[in-house]
C-alpha cells in the first residue's frame, strides 16, 4: 500500500468527529402527574463533563415547584424539575435557548392523564412552540419521517456499513437485493424493538456494528485479492444478518422517546420510511461520487487504465481496485477502532 493510502486512514481512523455515536436530538418530556402538576425531563447529549448550551424557558403560567436535579450519566446531561399550571398547560410556551446556535433539533413531548399526548420538533429556526391544540396524524407523522432523515444521515456507523456493502463487487441488481435485505432486516428488530419485544443492552449492540462494518470491509479487499467466499457470492447474507443488529440501533432514539401512544402505527411507519428515504438519499450520493471518480480517473494524465471495465459499476465490475481497497482499508481501521472502544466500554462501562 502506497503511504498516502496508509497516512489518509490512520487519519480517519483516529479522527475524533467521526464518532459513530450519531448526534442526538435533545428532549423535552412533560408528564401529568396530576390535575394541575407536571413533571419534566429536560435530555442533552454530552461528552463527559460537557453538554450542549442549550436551556428550557416556559412561560409564566408554569411555575417551577423545585429546583432542576441535574446530572451526567451515560453519554447525557438530564434535568428533573416539577411545574405547576392552573390550566393544564393550555397557551403553555415553550424557547429552547441557544438552539439557533446548533445544528441540533429538540424533541418535546407532552402527556395528559387522559391518555392525550403531543409531539413536536423545535429546530434552531424554529427554537420556541406555544401549545394551543393537539398534533394532528399529518404533524405527527412528519415530525417521525424527519427523525428518521435525521437519523440515518446522522447515524456514521450505519452509512458505513451501507458504504462497504457497495464496495462488494456485485451487479447492480444484486447490490439493490443486498440492500432490500438489509432494509427488510433493520425494519424487523427496529419494530420489535420500539413495539417492546426485543430488548438488548446498547453497549454490545454497538459493539457488533462496529465489527459488521470490519467484516463487510474484509470482505472486499478480500475481493480484490481473488478471494470469493460466501458471503462474496451471496452479500445479501450479510446484510440480512447485521441488518438484525443495526436495526436495534436505529430503535435508540425511538426508544428513548417513545411512541405516541394514539398513532404509534404512523409515528413508527414515518420513522422507518424516513430511515430508508435518508439511507436512499445517501446511496444515491455515493454512487454518484463513484462515477464522478471513475470518469476523472479515465481521463487522469499519465494514469493507464488496462482494463477498463473493472472500473465500471455494473455487471461484474466494482468501483475499481484502487479507490475500492482504499476506502475498504479505511473502513477497517475506523471499525477496529470503534470496535475495541465499544467493547471496552462494555468492561468498563
Amino acid at each position: 500500500m502506497h503511504i498516502r493510502p496508509l497516512l489518509l486512514i490512520l487519519l480517519l481512523s483516529s479522527t475524533p468527529i467521526l464518532s459513530a455515536h450519531e448526534l442526538r436530538p435533545a428532549y423535552l418530556g412533560i408528564t401529568q402527574v396530576d390535575a394541575q402538576l407536571f413533571k419534566v425531563l429536560w435530555r442533552l447529549p454530552a461528552q463527559g463533563d460537557l453538554r450542549l448550551a442549550l436551556n428550557v424557558h416556559l412561560n409564566q403560567a408554569a411555575s417551577p415547584l423545585s429546583q432542576p436535579r441535574a446530572q451526567i450519566s451515560k453519554g447525557y446531561y438530564t434535568e428533573h424539575w416539577t411545574i405547576h399550571h392552573p390550566r393544564e398547560l393550555q397557551q403553555l410556551s415553550i424557547h429552547i435557548d441557544g438552539l439557533q446556535s446548533t445544528m441540533t433539533d429538540a424533541l418535546v413531548r407532552i402527556s395528559w392523564l387522559d391518555g392525550r399526548e403531543q409531539v413536536i420538533r423545535l429546530t434552531p429556526d424554529q427554537p420556541e412552540w406555544t401549545l394551543d391544540q393537539p398534533a394532528s396524524e399529518f404533524q405527527v407523522a412528519q415530525t417521525y419521517f424527519v427523525l428518521g432523515v435525521e437519523h440515518i444521515l446522522l447515524g456514521v456507523d450505519h452509512l458505513l456499513f451501507v458504504l462497504a456493502l457497495i464496495l462488494l463487487k456485485q451487479s447492480l441488481r444484486q447490490l439493490i437485493g443486498t440492500i432490500t435485505a438489509f432494509t427488510i432486516a433493520h425494519s424487523i428488530t427496529l419494530a420489535a424493538a420500539v413495539l417492546g419485544y426485543i430488548h438488548l443492552p446498547s453497549a454490545p449492540v454497538e459493539a457488533i456494528i462496529a465489527l459488521s462494518i470490519l467484516l463487510a470491509a474484509r470482505e472486499a479487499v478480500r475481493q480484490r485479492h481473488g478471494v470469493f467466499s460466501l458471503t462474496c457470492r451471496y452479500p445479501w447474507t450479510i446484510a440480512f444478518a447485521f441488518g438484525l443488529l443495526h436495526g436495534l440501533g436505529f430503535a435508540g432514539v425511538l426508544g428513548e422517546i417513545g411512541l405516541p401512544q394514539g398513532a404509534i402505527p404512523q409515528a413508527l411507519l414515518t420513522f422507518n420510511l424516513g430511515v430508508e428515504v435518508g439511507q436512499l438519499v445517501f446511496i444515491t450520493a455515493a454512487l454518484a461520487v463513484i462515477n464522478l471518480y471513475q470518469k476523472l480517473l479515465k481521463h487522469w494524465p499519465g494514469y493507464a487504465i488496462r482494463n477498463r471495465e473493472q472500473y465500471s459499476f455494473g455487471e461484474g465490475g466494482g468501483i475499481g481496485i484502487p479507490a475500492a481497497t482504499v476506502i475498504a482499508y479505511t473502513l477497517g481501521g475506523i471499525a477496529c477502532y470503534w470496535v475495541i472502544e465499544r467493547s471496552l466500554l462494555i468492561v468498563f462501562p
